[in-house]
This record gives C-alpha cells, structure tokens and sequence, in this order.
C-alpha cells in the first residue's frame, strides 16, 4: 500500500469510526452508560450519608453499607456487558497494536546494537550519547514547565470547587513508586529475555548497549554479528511494512470504541479543558518545529511530511509505540544515517516523551485547582523535578502517564480520586500526547544527526521513490 494511501485510509478510517461510534452509541450503548451513571449517583448519595454517620454500628449505617455494595456491583457489572458491546471494534485496533508489540522489541535492539556498534569507539557512543540526554532533559524541562504554564494560566479546575473526597474511595489505578530500589529494577533488566517478553524499552535499551559497544570491542568477530543483526533488522522492518497496512482497520475500531463508549457527549462537557489541553500542545508543537527549524531550516517541514503517517497512527491507537517502526523507517529515508536512528530514536521512546510529560503536570495540578489546594511556586517546581525522575523509562502505551500522576499527586496532598475527573477523557487526551511524543522523538533524531554531520539529503530516483 502506498504512503499516500495508507494516510488517505487512515484519515476516512478516523471518520468513519466517529460515524459508526457515534451511531453505536445512540443505539446500543446509551442504555449501560445510563444505568452505570445512576448506579454512581446512587453510591455518591450512599456515601454522603455515611460520611454524615458517626456511628458504623447501627442498622442504618449496615443497610447502607449493603447499598452500596449492592451499586457497586451493578456498575461493575454494567460496565463489563458494556466492555462486551464493544469488543467487535476493540479487537481490530488489539490485533494491530500485538502485532506492533511484536516487532518493537526486536526492532530496537538490533537497530541500536547495529547502531552503536557503527558508531564505534565508547567515546564516540558516549559523545552522541551526552548530545542526545542534553537534548532530551532540555525538552523535558519545556514541556513540564510549560505544563505548568498553561494549567496556571488557564486555571481549568477552578470552576469545579470540589469537597475533599473520603480517604476510603479510589480510582482503580495502581500507583507507582519512586523508591531508588524500584528505580533501579526498573532500569537494569536481569534477564534479556525477560525484559524483551516484557517489552520494556528502557531495560532492552541497557542491554543493547552494552552489546554494541562489545560488539564493537571484538573487531573483525564482530562484524558478522552486526551484519546478521542488521540483515534482521531489514527483515523486521519489512515485516512492519505489512503490518502497517492493517493501520487503517486500526484507527477505525479504536476510535468507534472510545466514540462508542463515551459518546459526543462527553467532548462537549470537558470542551473548555480538552480545547485548553490542545491548545497547550499546539504550542509545544510551535516551539518543537520552532527549535528545529534552526538546526535544519526547512527541511524540517519536508520531515514532519514524512512522519505524518505514524503521527496519525500514534494519535488514532493512543500510543507512541505503535509510531516507532514507521517513524524509524522514514527517518532513515528522510536521510537520517542509519547508527544515528538506531542509537536515538529507541532512547527517545524512554527518555523523551515530551507529550506524556507535559500531560503530567497539566493533570496533576488540574487535579490540585479542582480541590482547591493551592500549591505554591515552589512545590510546583518540587512536583516537576518529581515528574522528571519518574517518566523517565515511562512506556508509550495508553494510560502509563495517568498512572505516574496517580503516584505523584499524593506526595502533594492531592486526593488520588480527584484524577477521576480525568478518565472518561483520557482517551481523547492521550491520542494528542502520543502524537507530540512521536514527533519530538523524531524531531530529536534529526536535530543530533545534523549535529553529528550525519544527515543527508535523500535521493530520489526516477520513478519518485526516495532511496537511501
């Protein structure tokens, strides 16, 4: 299929989806999602009386409790029949997303042994390498801070003037720690195998360096490692090829799913916020373009032509991942050299998630405003430095940033369950994230293959097709 035709499929996919969502949803859904909204006004009515009660030991006090047991179920159960309606549509967008998990482990590990061991010498890895985490911790720093920002300057959650919640109640997220233990267990893997079963990009990354920079070590051995692993790499992203033309069933049963499930509605009640959340990206956007155009003028705009197709796909499947084998492959038609690819663009996925991070702080200090908890400057900026540490290694997978902010926001005396408020949207809202971290990640690729000299301009043959 060609790129031309795989991006007009996915733009008619994406409206396609909110058609049939839409229409899904009036027919056949409307009914669970109004039995699950009464069963919650019930539970939230059940537990004012009970937070009013000083005695648990009364019949009363037993008849609520059994209640709101009895709601609890009837939600959870509603929603799993729910979950059922729509398991035709979310089975399509599963399939694709299995198949990409499937090539991205693999695909980053022999890309980056074969890139860094192109690179050479531990000195020229560690040169690209301190570029690369210069450029990275500067782009965290602006999209946190400018998280900060825009939440501050369009105040969103002011308007809602909620009461602190009942210690008691909970969003269902896990939260995750930030001890130095867990840190490290998450960084260092200790088993290969395990973290490529895994899927953690961030301990495949350690790995792979390693075996680069050994594989570099040995000489003239080495290089029958490197060109397997690089002839592997090819047939990969040949795989990836086929895989992508399943892109557009994709898009179109993910986004009949969230259509479907949360209907129109639910943009029309969070207008102002998604609208200022976007906005927010917009700009992002402006000054990643912005930076970028003066490390490589216009053909930066040639670039964010090449990756459109995995912007699309990153933005319609709601995470970064799905992006990486097409955006690899257009880097490196772009005119990227090919060890510069490898060695960033897989860092990029652990370390450079500028979407997901801005997110971060946008959300946990909406959540704050929403409460009413003032947060000065100060413990602001602690909150970033928090927010730093712990996206770093995040996965870009759907919902992986509303977990990190579940494990911040109590470091700051902000109710866990506040980030309820953000659930029935997130969906809408991580589709733009992806989209900004697929392109920062590439935008970073090409920045440090510039400065390097490693970048190229691509040729093109006769028939218009461009070749490395």
């Amino acid at each position: 299929m060609q790129k031309s035709k795989i991006t007009l499929y996915i733009l008619i996919a994406l409206i396609l989806g909110v058609v049939t969502g839409y229409i899904y949803n009036i027919k056949v859904i409307d009914n669970y999602n109004t039995k699950i909204t009464a069963a919650e006004a019930s539970i939230k009515t059940i537990d004012t009386r009970l937070s009013l009660l000083k005695d648990s030991t009364t019949a009363e006090h037993r008849q609520l409790k059994t209640a709101r047991v009895q709601q609890a179920k009837e939600r959870t159960d509603t929603n799993t029949a729910r979950d059922n309606k729509l398991e035709g549509f979310t089975i399509l967008s599963d399939i694709f997303l299995r198949l990409i998990k499937m090539i991205v482990a693999p695909l980053v590990f022999t890309t980056l042994v074969v890139g860094v061991a192109k690179v050479g010498d531990i000195n020229a890895v560690g040169r690209i390498g301190g570029k690369t985490l210069l450029l990275f911790i500067g782009a965290t720093i602006v999209s946190l801070l400018l998280g900060m920002l825009m939440v501050n300057f369009f105040e969103p959650g002011q308007t809602m003037h909620l009461s602190l919640p009942d210690s008691h109640l909970d969003t269902g997220l896990k939260q995750t720690g930030i001890s130095l233990k867990d840190f490290v267990g998450h960084v260092f893997p200790k088993s290969f195998f395990e973290a490529m079963a895994n899927n953690e990009i961030l301990q495949i990354v350690v790995f792979s360096l390693f075996f680069g920079v050994a594989t570099a070590a040995i000489g003239e051995k080495g290089q029958i490692v490197i060109k397997a692993l690089d002839a592997i790499s090819y047939v990969i992203l040949k795989i990836t090829g086929y895989v992508m033309n399943l892109a557009p069933i994709a898009v179109f049963g993910a986004i009949t799913a969230v259509v479907a499930k949360q209907g129109l509605g639910i943009i029309s009640t969070y207008a102002t916020f998604i609208g200022e959340f976007y906005l927010s990206l917009a700009i992002l956007w402006a000054l990643m373009i912005f930076g970028s155009f003066a490390v490589l003028n216009k053909r930066v705009f040639k670039l964010i032509n090449s990756v459109k197709d995995a912007i699309l796909v990153a933005f319609s499947t709601s995470t970064s991942e799905s992006a990486f084998p097409r955006a690899l492959e257009e880097l490196e038609k772009f005119g990227c050299n090919n060890k510069i690819v490898s060695f960033v663009l897989p860092l990029g996925y652990s370390f450079n998630l500028v979407g997901s991070m801005m997110y971060m702080t946008f959300a946990s200090l909406f959540v704050a405003q929403a409460y009413g908890i003032h947060l000065a400057f100060q413990h602001q900026l602690s909150m970033l430095l928090v927010l730093m540490l712990m996206s770093k290694g995040i996965a870009g997978v759907p919902r992986a940033g509303l977990v990190v902010v579940a494990g911040t926001i109590g470091m700051f005396g902000i109710p866990e369950v506040g980030l309820a408020l953000l659930i029935g949207i997130d969906p809408l809202l991580d589709m733009g994230r992806s989209a900004t971290n697929v392109l920062g990640n590439v935008m970073a690729t090409a920045v440090v293959s510039k400065w390097e000299n490693e970048l190229k301009e691509p040729i093109i043959n006769t028939d218009q097709s461009i070749i490395q």
